[in-house]
Formats: C-alpha cells, structure tokens, sequence
C-alpha cells in the first residue's frame, strides 16, 4: 500500500501544529508519538511507513506533532498539557472530523487519555501505547523514578541528545546496525535542540494525570512491551486499575513497538478493539474544570453601599466576570448573587481566568476569592453537579480576599503553565469523606 505524506498546517493558540492525513475511509485514527521525533523523519524509517500504512488500511489515520516538537512551531516554554490537548483538537477541526480513535505512544498516550476525558464526545477510543500517569515515583505511585533516575535521565539527554544513543537504551531491539541510530539521531536533532529536550523532559516529570483516569468514559487499551526498560509494566498496570474497563495487552519487545515485528502485535490488537466498536459515552458525564468566585463579606458590604450601588457592583461583577470566561474559553454556568460558577475545559485556563476576575475588580474596590478544582461532573441540562462541584465550592469558601485556591488535582495538571502555588496543606472540606489538599495560587509568570 503507498501513502501520501503531505505536511499541513493549523493555528492553535498562535502557534503553528504540523500534522498529515494518510489514507481514506473511516474510522478516524489520530496517532501521537513519544516527543523525540518528527513527521518528516519518522517517514525514512522503513518499519515506520509500514507502521503508518497498517494503520492507513483501518481508516484515514491523522498524525501530529504536537507544539514544540518536530514540524510544528518551536517554544521556549513549555506550556500546560491542556494546550497540547487544544493542539489534537483544532486538528480535529481542521480536518473536519467529529470523533476519532486517539493512540499514543509514551508522553503522546498520557495527552490522548486526557483528550479522551476532557473531550469524550470527540472520543471513539483511546489507546496508551508504553504511556503512564506519571513518571515521578510517589508513596502510590512505586513504579515512577526515583529522584536520582529522573536526575540521571536529564543528564542523559544534555550530555548524548542528537548521537542516537537514546534508542539505544529504551529500544536495543529496534537498533540492528549503524544506520538505525544515525536514523534516530536525525530524528532528535529535528525535534528539539539537547537543552529545549531537557526542558521537555523535566516538564513530563512534574505532569500527573492520575486524577484524571477515573473521569474516562470511553473504550480503552492499555498496551505495555513486556521488556520495556524506560516505562515499566508497572505503569500500564496503574491506568488499566483506575481507567474503568480499561484492557491491558502485552506485546513483546522494547519501548517502541512500531519499529520492529512487534508492530503487527500492537496494530492487531488496535484493530481487535475497533472491530465492531458502537460505544458512545454517557453524555450526561464529563471531566471539566470548575471555578467558583464569590465576593468577600457581600453581606456586610451591601448594607453600607446601599441597594443601589450594590446592584451597581454586581452588575459589573457578573459583566467582567462574563467577560474573562468568555476570553478564556469557558462557559458561566450561573452566577450565584454574589459570586459565579464557570467550567473550563483547561485548569491553567481557569485559574488565569479567575485571577484575571479578582485583579480587575479589586481595582474598584471589590475583593473576590477563588476555588478551582478539576473533575468528574454530572451535566444536568444547563446545570452541572456531583463531587467535583462540591469539592470546588469547598475550596472557594475557604480563600480569603484576593485570594485564589485550587486543589491538588488543578495543582498536578497545570505544569508548565508559569504557576506557582503555596502548600496551605490537607483540609478537611465539609460534606466530602476524604481530606484533600489545598494550594493558594502565589504567582504566575508573565
């Protein structure tokens, strides 16, 4: 089978995403590789063009590089996983599919299972190709790296980035000679330079998406290679228990499958899992973002304004606030008297948002706190509930003026937005069975 290997170009967020559409037909199939690659070099790799045409031959299959990788346009700072979320989403649009089957391989599997949460409309299916939740070992967490690995790992990539020697040690069976490694070689050096890839990995480090994987709604496989020596089974094992109906297969082989006979195992069981699918999430369910506001001792403060001048105020509460939602994508739910309820599809987003609310108001004198917090939500027609409402009014009521808190969850999944948060610690919030931890949001960078 020959395919087509046409790059094209969309606008996402000001930043230009490269992507290319191989083969006809449906379903759709979107597939993300690991950071170190790009579109044009993957295409000299005689394994991966059978790769790309197995995967041609079940539908019209969309490959991209996602901002700061490869083809697309360069960063000198690596932005919060939403955006690259934003990124898979525009290309949806611009080729003007509605729902597709999302595979990714390593840091690609962790973006396409939040996509598959966040937008499970949009959503067939999901599969994580050697992906994880999180690299950074925790108490809960035993199969990330410890401390010194993830120091080791960084020092790797300054010292050898561009020599090739990188698949070398995650894949040794995928090197048979000289050239696969001048190959791959090629391939980091088109990628990113040694300290924009060091950067990147330290930033895959502090991303968590554990939080997330219960909120996903759609058909899923976890796929792990039994001798992977970067991402353990460990990890495959972790988003199979937590992402609800989640299959886990194993394939042999190292950490890229796609380079060696391995691939018919990964491309079989893909096409195994679509054979027949007609799963459509329950639409009355969905991971978003939930930001309360509320002004300060409104009580108190409406009796010394007076009726008229409090109406005054919170007219411009609920037009500013409309406003900056608006601006940041995300949709007022309500406004509650004296402070809102919005969604977001990106906690960055939200926190800028509600920020971006506080600051403008507080310059005519009215004080705003904040909570955020990121999580399932029941969609009731125009309204939302359930826990993650709950939890977010919780973490609002506790703010004082001017301030913005935010659970542990937004705090895991706005790395690389410029953030910076103070621990506040483990609060007990009234209603919710379990402590969670709260972070007051300190500043961000401009």
């Amino acid at each position: 089978m020959s395919v087509e290997h046409v790059v094209r170009y969309v606008d996402s967020g000001g930043l230009q995403i490269a992507f290319q559409t191989i083969g006809r037909g449906t379903p759709d199939l979107v597939f993300v590789a690991d950071a170190g690659t790009s579109l044009d070099t993957l295409w000299e790799h005689p394994e991966m063009r059978a790769f790309y045409a197995q995967l041609a031959a079940i539908g019209r299959l969309i490959v991209i590089d996602p901002r700061g990788v490869g083809l697309s346009d360069p960063m000198e700072h690596l932005p919060p996983l939403e955006d690259w979320v934003d990124d898979v989403r525009v290309v949806l649009d611009a080729v003007g599919v509605d729902r597709a089957t999302l595979i990714g391989h390593g840091y690609g599997g962790q973006l396409c299972l939040l996509f598959a949460a966040v937008h499970p409309d949009r959503t067939t299916a999901v599969v994580s190709v050697n992906g994880y939740a999180r690299l950074r070992r925790a108490p809960d967490y035993p199969a990330g790296f410890p401390p010194e690995a993830e120091a080791a790992v960084l020092e790797q990539i300054q010292a050898s980035w561009g020599s090739g020697s990188r698949l070398a040690w995650t894949s040794p069976d995928t090197v048979r000679n000289s050239q696969d490694l001048e190959w791959w070689a090629r391939c980091e050096r088109a990628s990113a330079t040694p300290r924009r890839a060091q950067v990147r990995q330290a930033f895959a480090f502090d991303v968590d998406i554990t939080d997330v994987l219960p909120a996903i709604a759609v058909p899923t496989l976890v796929i792990f290679s039994s001798d992977d020596p970067y991402i353990r089974r460990g990890h495959a094992e972790y988003l199979a228990a937590r992402v609800n109906g989640a299959r886990l297969v194993e394939i042999p082989g190292c950490h890229s499958p796609m380079l060696n006979d391995a691939r018919e195992a990964l491309v079989g069981a893909v096409s195994e899992m679509l054979t027949g699918t007609s799963y459509r999430p329950p639409p009355d369910r969905a991971l978003m973002t939930v930001a309360f506001t509320d002004i300060v001792d409104s009580t108190r403060r409406a009796v010394e304004l007076g009726d008229r001048r409090w109406r005054e105020l919170l007219q411009l509460h609920d037009e500013v606030s409309a406003r900056e939602v608006h601006l940041a994508r995300g949709r007022v739910v309500k406004f509650t008297g004296d402070g809102m309820m919005a969604t977001f599809d990106g906690p960055a987003r939200a926190v800028h948002c509600v920020r971006s609310i506080a600051q403008i108001l507080e310059k005519v004198g009215v004080p705003v706190r904040a909570g955020v917090h990121t999580g399932e939500v029941e969609i009731r027609d125009d309204d939302i509930g359930g826990i993650a409402v709950h939890i977010a009014a919780r973490i609002s009521a506790l703010a004082r003026g001017g301030e913005t808190l935010v659970s542990s969850t937004v705090r895991d999944l706005v790395a690389g937005s410029g953030l910076v948060f103070d621990d506040h610690g483990e609060r007990v919030l009234k209603g919710i069975p379990d402590p969670w931890r709260v972070f007051a949001v300190a500043h961000h960078a401009p």
